[in-house]
Order: structure tokens, then C-alpha cells, then sequence
């Protein structure tokens, strides 16, 4: 077994691994994933069997996701292989990931901790009622010159500084964010991926703001296939159980290292995926 550096021309082969996991991502997901971080992977006999990507959140952190082996190389170790190599890579940051059940023993051997949950949610066929604002408050669509206040909003909420990764975003997804008189208090991101469109990020002072941010895509798409990765302290669950967006699944947020800390007034109710974080 040899390891390498993923390259775009990898991507088919990663794709058909995350695949094989019933993962939904298509290609158009991963390539650029790979773009904004780095990738191993773990070649045996001229064939990808294992691989990882993680992306740089400044100097002290970052985050690792696609973390895959082959089904038919599993038990001979090589995800404690290609983990202990991108280790390496990121070197002393703080490392955030979110693990499946299968992942989990070989993260906590690795020194991760967990500290919080996603909860996965999604559904085609829902009905969404108009959650009010406050007065003075609007929803309103995100701005060419909302770019870096949505970023320093989402990176106050989340503690992670994330430029390049909020520009690709906002270059293709749509946006809304709720101005009281030139001021924003939360934002919601729109994107194609996966079986359909997901919303996240989710940054808003308080769950009552964050569901009238995703009452506004979700309401506007029913009939379409929709997911969100909630925060297990969201307190949203049930909200979006009743509206038709079951939740079908759950991950465990890890550490390794020091957790980032938010610093703005806003709190993170959606990521941006499970990946990426």
C-alpha cells in the first residue's frame, strides 16, 4: 500500500467509495471540496482504497471529513493508516470532525473527544407556516456587498475562519439574512447537493429567527427534496419533524485539540455539511 496526494483526477474513484457508503454526494460535491483543502489517499495495486481531505480554518484549526475505506479492505488497518498520515499534515491545529458509529473507536484511540452531535433532517413533501420577526426586522436576500458580513457573522457563530470556503459558498448558493435596519442578525445558504438542495450554513441570535431562515427555503421548495445537518443544541428537531423533514440520522462532533470558540452574538444552527463542518 502506498499513500499519495488526491488529485482532481481522483475524484470518480472517491466518489464511487462514498458512494458504496450510501453517502450522497455526486462529483459536482467533492471536486470542489478538494479545492478548498487537501486529500490523501491509499492506493493498493494501482486501486484508491482508503482517503481523507481536510481544510485549513486559519493557522489553529481545521476540519477533516471524507474519511473512507473500501469495504472489501477493511480490518487490515488502513484507516488508522491514512488517519495517522493526515495528522500529521495538519500538524499542531485543533482538528474538528463529525464521526459515524463506525469511525468512532478508531477517532477516540486517536485522541479525539467527543463534544456535541448533527442530527440529520430531510424531506420532499412538507407544509412550512410564516414564522414572524420582530419589528424592524427583515428577510431580505443576501447582497454583493454582504460578502464579508456574512462571513464575519458565520465565523463569530462558529468560531472558525473559513474565508475561501464562505466565498466558494456564496459564488453558488443563494442567500437570506435578517437585516434590522442595516445590522444582520442571521443568515441561511441554499445549495444544490447531494439528492437535492440542503440548507446550511444557519446562523441567527435565537431558534426562533433561525425557523423563520429556513421557513423561507424550505417553504419555497416543498415538493423538492431538502436536507439540513442541525446542531444537537438547536433545540429544532422537533420543529422540523412536524414540518415533514425527518430526522434520519446522527453523527458525533469530535475534537482533538483545543474546541474553537465563538465570539459573536449569533449561534450555529445549521453546517455547512457534515463534511466540511
Amino acid at each position: 500500500m502506498s499513500l499519495r496526494a488526491m488529485e482532481e483526477g481522483d475524484i470518480p474513484a472517491v466518489h464511487a467509495l462514498s458512494k458504496a457508503e450510501k453517502w450522497p454526494h455526486r462529483v459536482d460535491d467533492l471536486a470542489p471540496m478538494l479545492a478548498l483543502g487537501h486529500g490523501i489517499v491509499a492506493e493498493m495495486g494501482g486501486k484508491i482504497v482508503g482517503t481523507t481531505i481536510w481544510w485549513p480554518c486559519g493557522d489553529k484549526v481545521a476540519t477533516l471529513g471524507i474519511v473512507i475505506v473500501s469495504r472489501t479492505h477493511r480490518g487490515a488497518g488502513i484507516g488508522r493508516i491514512v488517519m495517522e498520515a493526515v495528522l500529521d499534515a495538519i500538524g499542531d491545529r485543533t482538528i474538528l470532525l463529525n464521526a459515524t458509529d463506525d469511525g468512532l473507536p478508531l477517532y477516540r484511540k486517536l485522541g479525539f473527544q467527543g463534544v456535541s452531535e448533527i442530527l440529520q433532517h430531510q424531506g420532499a413533501a412538507f407544509s412550512v407556516p410564516i414564522v414572524p420577526l420582530e419589528a424592524g426586522e427583515r428577510l431580505r436576500p443576501v447582497g454583493l456587498r454582504d460578502a464579508d458580513r456574512v462571513a464575519a457573522l458565520v465565523e463569530g457563530a462558529t468560531g472558525l475562519h473559513r474565508p475561501a470556503l464562505m466565498a466558494a459558498l456564496l459564488k453558488k448558493a443563494r442567500g437570506v439574512v435578517i437585516d434590522r435596519e442595516g445590522e444582520l442578525l442571521g443568515v441561511a445558504l441554499f445549495r444544490r447537493f447531494g439528492r437535492g438542495y440542503v440548507v446550511g450554513p444557519v446562523v441567527a441570535p435565537d431558534p426562533h429567527r433561525a425557523r423563520a431562515l429556513i421557513s423561507h427555503w424550505v417553504g419555497s421548495r416543498a415538493g423538492k427534496f431538502t436536507r439540513l445537518d442541525i446542531t444537537g443544541e438547536s433545540r429544532l428537531g422537533e420543529w422540523l419533524d412536524e414540518l415533514g423533514l425527518v430526522r434520519v440520522g446522527r453523527v458525533v462532533t469530535m475534537v482533538k485539540g483545543e474546541p474553537p470558540v465563538p465570539t459573536g452574538p449569533a449561534h450555529s444552527f445549521a453546517i455547512v455539511s457534515q463534511a466540511l463542518g
